[in-house]
Formats: C-alpha cells, sequence, structure tokens
C-alpha cells in the first residue's frame, strides 16, 4: 500500500533559531529538515523545496538524494531585507510524503550601503565614570503601517525601547565580538509596536565588553573610550512605502537612571531620576566615522533571560549581615521588590558562590566587586534589577531592606538562549546531581562567547577549555552557530605565525598570552572538527581551515626537524590535583609530552580535513607529518617496555587515545600501567584538564570500563563527586576548590562554576548510557552502553540532526533490558553488554531482553 511507504511531512531544523527566522545573514542559506516518522522500509530517495519569494513567485526544485543535512540553497541569492518561504517534502521511490508545514526567513542587511543610519555618539554625555546615557528620535507613522523592523548595534551594549516598550527581551545586545573585525548586529521584528502618529525609538548604552573592566590587569576601555549607537527602523507602508528612522545628527540624548555600570562591578541605579535631575535636559551627538564592513548578522541566539529561581532561605550571619540562598548557582541577577521605603534610601545586593565561616566567599571574586545598589524613589513597591551587568553567584547579602521577604527575592538567570538537545540519568542520585552540574555551568558560562568562570574579574573565552568541553557542550545543547561565530573571531585574532591568542576575544593582548600553547592553540583545529562530527557540517570546516593549517603549520616550524614540539611556554596538565595551590602549573605531567602529542592528533585533523575538501595533496602532507611526529614521540618518549615519559595518568592517556604507541606490546604494556596508576591512586582521579576528558575512553578501551566506573564513582577528594558530596550545583575549576574541611581553596584562582571538568560527562553519555555517534551527524551511531555494576539503570537522549535518538537500558532480576531509538536517516550498531557482535538496525524503536552479563544483579 502506498501509505505503507509515505513518511511523515518533514519538519525544518533550525540550528539557529533567532538569526533563521529575522536577520538572516547568508545569500544562500543552507537547509536541513527532520523526518519525524516512517515505515521500517523508508529510505529517503528524494526531495523536493518549494521556495516562495516574494508574495507570489514560486520555485520548484526536485532532486535525487538522501541528503537532509544542510543542503545547499538550489535557488537565486537572496538579497538585503528579503523574506522567503520554503516547504520541503521527501521521496521514497515514487511515494512522496506530505508537504513540510512552511519555514519562513528573512535576511537582514548584507552590505554596507543597506545602512542609512550613522555611528552616533552624545557630546559631553558618557564618559568613563558618568551616568549611562539614553539617545533618542523621534518620527511620524501615518495610519497603514504593515510591518516594521528594527536594525541595531552599538558600542558598548544597548537597552532599547519603542514608545516606551522594550523591542526584545534580549539582554547585553550586541554582545562580544573581535569588535575590531566583528561587530555584530540584530534584527528585530517590531511591529507590534509601532503606533500611528509619533513614535520615539529610545536606547539606553552601558559600557559592557567594549568599554568596561576585562581581565584580572584592571583593563578597561580596551576596545575604546566612546559609546555610540548605529540604528535604523524601517517602517513598510501597506502602499508599499518605506519609512526609515536612522541614527544620524538628528537625534538627542540624555543621561539614564544608571550611574554606573560595569560587567564586574556591577550597577548602580537611581531611580529618583525624574525628580532630582533635569530629566528633560537633552544634549545633541555626534556623528562617528565608523567602518561598516565589519557588521556582521548574528549566527546563533541572543542572551536572554533563560530561568528563574525563586529565594530558598533568608538568615542573619554571624557578621549581622542578611544573606539569602537560592538554592542553585547561577549566572544572572536578583531581582528585588521592595516597599514602603523613603525616597533617597539605598538598597545594596553583593554576590557570591560560596559560603565560608558563614559569610560570602567575597576572596574568590578577587578585584570584582559584584554589587548592585539602588536608591529607591520612594514607591509604595519597587522592582529592583539592573540592565547592564551579570554576577555568577548562589547566595547574596541584601543591606537597607529591613522587612526583607523570601517571596520578594528570586534569580533572574541570564545567558545565551540555546536550545536544549541532550539528558542524562541513571539509578546513582550523586551522578545526576553531577550531570545536572554540568548544564548549569554550560548555562553559565555559554554567554556569546564560551567563558571559563562567570563571578570573578576574568570571564574570558579561554581557547583550552572550550577545546576539551566541545563535545559535552554539543550533546547537551545546540551550540552550532554559537560556537561558529567564536571561531570566526579566533580566526579573526589569529597572529600571522600562525599563533592562537589564549583567549578570544583577546583583551589581554600580550606577548605571553599569544605564544602558542598547546592544547589551548589546538583549539583552531579541535573545535571545528568536533562541529564537524557532531552536526555532519562540512561548511564549518571549509570557513575555518585557513585558520587550522595555519596553527599547526607555525608549529611544526617550532618543532623543527626532530618533529618534537619541547620548551617554552606551556600550561601542560593545567590544575593536575597533585599541582600545589599555588602552583597550578606544576602537573606531573611532562610538558613536552603534552604539547608533541597535541601537535601529532592535530595534524592527523588536518589532514583529514584536507581529504574532506577534496585537497588531497595537502591531504597527503599533512598526514606524512603526523607519521613524523608520532614516529619521533614515540622515539622520544616511550620506553620499549611502554613507559611514558613522567609516568601520569595524563600520558598513558593521551598516548593511547591519540595512537602515540606505534608497536602492539608498547601499547598492550601502556594500558596495564595506566590500570596500575588508578588502582594505586585509590581510584581518584589525578588527571587536570588535559587528561580529565580522555582518562575514562583510555580506560574503556584498553578493557577496563570497571576502572573507569570506579574513578567515575569515587567521593572522596578529588574526584568528580567529591564537590557533590559538598552541595556543589555547579562544577568547581579546581577539584578541592572547596576544601573537605569547609574552607576555600587558597590558591589565588577558585571558581565554582567552570565546566572544564566536567567534559567526562561526553564519556557518560557514549559508554555509560551507550549513545555515542560512529559517522558526522549521528547518521550512524553506536549503542554499547557498558553498565557500572552500582548502577541499575541509565539513559540518554539527544537531539540529533536527524532527530531524537534515545537509549535507555535496566538490569532487573537477572535480566537486561534495552531500549533504543533511531531517528529516520541515521542507522545504527547495537552491542549488548558482553558481546563483541552487534545488531545493525535502522530508524524505529527497538528493544531487547536477554540475561544480565556474568557478574552483575
Amino acid at each position: 500500500m502506498v501509505s505503507a511507504e509515505r513518511p511523515s511531512a518533514p519538519r525544518f531544523e533550525h540550528r539557529t533559531e533567532d538569526s533563521v527566522v529575522l536577520g538572516l545573514g547568508e545569500p544562500s542559506p543552507r537547509l536541513s529538515w527532520i523526518i519525524p516518522q516512517a515505515s521500517e522500509r523508508f529510505l529517503q530517495t528524494a526531495y523536493e523545496l518549494e521556495i516562495t519569494r516574494g508574495e507570489s513567485s514560486v520555485e520548484r526544485f526536485t532532486v535525487a538524494s538522501n541528503e537532509q543535512l544542510f543542503v545547499n540553497w538550489p535557488s537565486a541569492p537572496l538579497t538585503s531585507r528579503e523574506r522567503v518561504t520554503v516547504r520541503v517534502r521527501v521521496a521514497h521511490d515514487s511515494y512522496w510524503s506530505e508537504w513540510s508545514d512552511e519555514s519562513v526567513a528573512e535576511v537582514g542587511l548584507l552590505n554596507a550601503e543597506d545602512w542609512s543610519g550613522q555611528f552616533i555618539s552624545p557630546k559631553g554625555l558618557g564618559a568613563l565614570d558618568t551616568s549611562a546615557p539614553t539617545l533618542s528620535g523621534w518620527f511620524e507613522v501615518p495610519r497603514g503601517a504593515a510591518k516594521a523592523r528594527l536594525y541595531a548595534t552599538a558600542h558598548g551594549v544597548y537597552r532599547a525601547h519603542l514608545n516606551g516598550k522594550p523591542v526584545s527581551d534580549a539582554v547585553l545586545a550586541p554582545g562580544w565580538t573581535s569588535y575590531e573585525h566583528r561587530l555584530r548586529y540584530h534584527a528585530y521584528d517590531v511591529t507590534s509596536l509601532v503606533q500611528d502618529g509619533a513614535n520615539t525609538l529610545d536606547f539606553t548604552l552601558g559600557n559592557g565588553w567594549y568599554r568596561g573592566r576585562l581581565g584580572w590587569e584592571g583593563k578597561r576601555a580596551v576596545y575604546g573610550e566612546r559609546l555610540s549607537l548605529l540604528a535604523q527602523l524601517e517602517v513598510t507602508m501597506e502602499d508599499g512605502r518605506c519609512l526609515v528612522l536612522a541614527t544620524n545628527g538628528e537625534w538627542a540624548a540624555k543621561e539614564s537612571e544608571i550611574i554606573s555600570d560595569d560587567l564586574y562591578d556591577g550597577q548602580r541605579t537611581d531611580l529618583r531620576i525624574a525628580e532630582v535631575r533635569d530629566s528633560t535636559r537633552r544634549v545633541s551627538v555626534e556623528v562617528l566615522d565608523e567602518d561598516y564592513g565589519r557588521l556582521v548578522a548574528q549566527e546563533g541566539p541572543m542572551i536572554r533571560p533563560t530561568g528563574i529561581l525563586p529565594a530558598q532561605r533568608i538568615w542573619s550571619s554571624p557578621g549581622g549581615h542578611t544573606l539569602v540562598d537560592f538554592g542553585q548557582n547561577a549566572v544572572g541577577w536578583v531581582r528585588l521588590r521592595v516597599r514602603g521605603l523613603t525616597a533617597g534610601s539605598e538598597v545594596m545586593v553583593r554576590h557570591a558562590e560560596a559560603l565560608e565561616d558563614g559569610e560570602l566567599a567575597i576572596r574568590a571574586l578577587r578585584s570584582a566587586k559584584a554589587i548592585d545598589s539602588y536608591i529607591v524613589a520612594g514607591a509604595n513597591v519597587e522592582t529592583l534589577e539592573p540592565a547592564f551587568t551579570l554576577h555568577g553567584f548562589r547566595y547574596a547579602e541584601v543591606s537597607g531592606v529591613p522587612d526583607l521577604r523570601l517571596e520578594d527575592l528570586e534569580t533572574v538567570v541570564v545567558g545565551s538562549d540555546l536550545p536544549r538537545t541532550g539528558w542524562f540519568s541513571s539509578s546513582h542520585e550523586l551522578l545526576n546531581r553531577f550531570h545536572e552540574n554540568v548544564v548549569w555551568s554550560t548555562r553559565g558560562n555559554f554567554i556569546d562567547v564560551p567563558t571559563d568562570c562567570p563571578q570573578r574579574d576574568e570571564r574570558l573565552g579561554w581557547t583550552g577549555d572550550i577545546q576539551i568541553f566541545a563535545p559535552t557542550a554539543s550533546f547537551l545543547y545546540d551550540v552550532t552557530g554559537f560556537l561558529a561565530s567564536w571561531l570566526a573571531d579566533l580566526s579573526a585574532e589569529q597572529l600571522p605565525n600562525g599563533s592562537v591568542p589564549h583567549v578570544i576575544p583577546d583583551v589581554i593582548r600580550s606577548e605571553l598570552m599569544s605564544s602558542p600553547a598547546a592544547a589551548w592553540g589546538d583549539a583552531a583545529v579541535i573545535v571545528p572538527w568536533t562541529l564537524y562530527q557532531r552536526y555532519g557540517d562540512v561548511g564549518i570546516l571549509r570557513q575555518q581551515f585557513g585558520s587550522m593549517k595555519a596553527w599547526v603549520d607555525g608549529v611544526l616550524r617550532i618543532a623543527g626537524p626532530d618533529r618534537l614540539w619541547s620548551g617554552g611556554f606551556q600550561y601542560g596538565d593545567w590544575l593536575d590535583p597533585t599541582a600545589p595551590p599555588e602552583d597550578p602549573f606544576r602537573a606531573k605531567a611532562d610538558p613536552d609530552v603534552v604539547a608533541t602529542g597535541h601537535l601529532a592528533r592535530s595534524l592527523q585533523i588536518v589532514a583529514e580535513t584536507a581529504t574532506l575538501l577534496g585537497q588531497f595533496e595537502e591531504a597527503k602532507r599533512y598526514a606524512g607529518h603526523t607519521e613524523e611526529v608520532r614516529a619521533a614521540f614515540a622515539q622520544a618518549f616511550v620506553t620499549p617496555s611502554g613507559r611514558v615519559l613522567s609516568d601520569a595518568q595524563t600520558v598513558y592517556a593521551l598516548a593511547l587515545e591519540w595512537s602515540l604507541l606505534p608497536d602492539q606490546e608498547q601499547r598492550r604494556r601502556a594500558e596495564r600501567r595506566l590500570a596500575d596508576l588508578v588502582r594505586a591512586s585509590g581510584f581518584h582521579i589525578n588527571t587536570g584538564f588535559v587528561g580529565t576528558p580522555l582518562i575514562c575512553d583510555a580506560l574503556t578501551s584498553a578493557g577496563h570500563p570497571e576502572l573507569a566506573h570506579s574513578l567515575l564513582l569515587q567521593t572522596g577528594c578529588p574526584s568528580w563527586l567529591y564537590p557533590v558530596t559538598k552541595g556543589s550545583t555547579t562544577i568547581w575549576e579546581r577539584w578541592d576548590s572547596m576544601l573537605p574541611n569547609g574552607r576555600v581553596n587558597p590558591g589565588e584562582m577558585t571558581s565554582f562554576n567552570h565546566y572544564a571538568l566536567g567534559a567526562v560527562a561526553d564519556w557518560m553519555h557514549r559508554s555509560v548510557a551507550g549513545l555515542a555517534p560512529a559517522s558526522p551527524g549521528y547518521r550512524t551511531m553506536v549503542i554499547r552502553p557498558q553498565p557500572p555494576e552500582a548502577l541499575h539503570s541509565a539513559a540518554a537522549r539527544h537531539l540529533t540532526p536527524y532527530g531524537v535518538a534515545s537509549v535507555s537500558w535496566q538490569r532487573r532480576l537477572g535480566r537486561f533490558h534495552l531500549h533504543v531509538t533511531v531517528p529516520v536517516g541515521a542507522e545504527a550498531r547495537v552491542y549488548l553488554p558482553g558481546s563483541a557482535d552487534f545488531f545493525h538496525v535502522r530508524h524505529g524503536t527497538h528493544q531487547w531482553n536477554v540475561a544480565s552479563p556474568s557478574g552483575h544483579p
């Protein structure tokens, strides 16, 4: 029957939600879709795209292909402001599905000449250490407005209102990019806010990343000392006319109620401004000469409030301070309602991640003040919250509110609004909490760039941190546009010699922090490769290939003829737990071993990338360099008996996982040595940033998954679960950020929200639950759970580019129950525990019920 072969209507899967719906920055966008359901015999053999351009121009394109990811745009390139509607249907032989729902996209401003607005800055207002300025423009709109679009960006961050109403719930726009090279603009649909007659458009400008403090050196105004705005409001009338209000010399500015603002130090707000200042006093603006060629459309979602956490407890500290616990370490700000305060009274909110001796543990903030303060206007009820700052905190100290009530306090959680795509659960309560901590640390540190920590005077896009965490992040959230944008900044900041600054965007700008560093600079190669592996998008490799080559070519020059990367500045196996608190560089793993191992790995990735891009001579050259470095590594660092220089867990893990031991007997002995080191440690983790994402995979590949399970489930310090036993709700920067005696680690840098050591979650998804990609984009999956004895069940679910894939298993009454879902367009190899054979399955739901492996209940 025809119906047996006809799949459900596909649906488009937008990997970057905001930019596709409005403000699309590509003239030839690629298309992907999901087929929700199909009969077991279905295999896509063709697809048909219907593209409607303008009011009635309809084009259809039929292609014989089984591809459904990142399909090339078949029509002529789009133009600025163009709106298109796309539908798709798919076929199995001659049987076609129904058409998908319509997907609507609207193009942003693709060219510099599309901007009629000018960058403007207030005269005499908005200098450093003065109130945030509000810039305003006015125009008349007659009856009959059909649609309205606002395009905006700034030097600084902005809050926009049209006729007194916010244009979006986004905050800290336009976000943080490498401003000298790429300045992002946003597009907003403001049709509902336009009114007949007079219209007022207001922008308040804050310092943000452009002019606020950045880094631990106290630098301010890294990008410039002058705030400015570029905006363009276009109102299309029913008769086709377009009315434009663009920033120009006719705009005016005034002081706002925000007296001072800084991402590290907090915001000070005077709510009496309407009474105590001449708020109608306006000054003129100056038109600035700026480069419009830097303007780029957004690629990922905006920064937004993403949740609310109500206060859990209020109490008085030993020092007499009023403290509040929100129950979860998070990033955002406190929203506080006060009532009956006298005009001019001051309320202060101070933030911290942890408590020490019953008070806020503010030493971990270093020089960041993390204080929001308000001078109230004296209204019956006032709601207090900032606009131009962020804090990492679980606890707050509140002063100036005599009748503070629990119901008047909540944390507004803020972050890049990334769609959630991955979940994990198990029968182990501490393991579940650990995984939830990984999720919360991702939420707290993915704020336009992947930062290291959200609370102290740092919050920078450290390359090494995201390099090791990208596989975990790409399972938990859709990070395609988010990381593609960051990689574009990395390419822009990369030095002519190929070196990658250690933080991107580079605000440290020192010779040391721009020198080649293994694992950190390797982000130029490994992060785009991870995105390709997880999403199946070869386009990210094409975009980054020049940067990838520049990095390995630069390191090859350093390595020289002997192909060993030795000497020079290195972080090594950063924050190895054996390193003293005051010297996190002093890891057990030899830094030359770490560096040369990374060179071999990155060279192999570049060689494989060149093959994918059809650059076969390049592929041959880099494959040859890979073998040269591997041979040099084995000769210099590995004994005939398989001992690796420095004899640390990390060096064995990387040597095994990156195929750096060419002799099989050496490999077997190295596997045994790694197992012995883990046992000798009492199953405590002894790896830093480099070894942590590798060690459980290395043990599993060596045939010792039980040792990996013992490491994972260890609760003594150092271990992954030790912080959970101490009440952590996010991942700590150090294995012992809080010591067993309840004291904060004495090291100069200590954060309680830092995702790097949570990179083991990727192995949990792939091995404990058993859901792993076997080919790019999860088109082929390996389902191979390796159940720990301490667990009775585990499950993982992931929204792959093809749809939802899931694995769940249970052990009950001597039986092992496995439940697997494979999305349409994908297939899987399913291994049952204890068996080397596999079942090959295609889309649909599959179940197995077999005797539990020997030794398991």
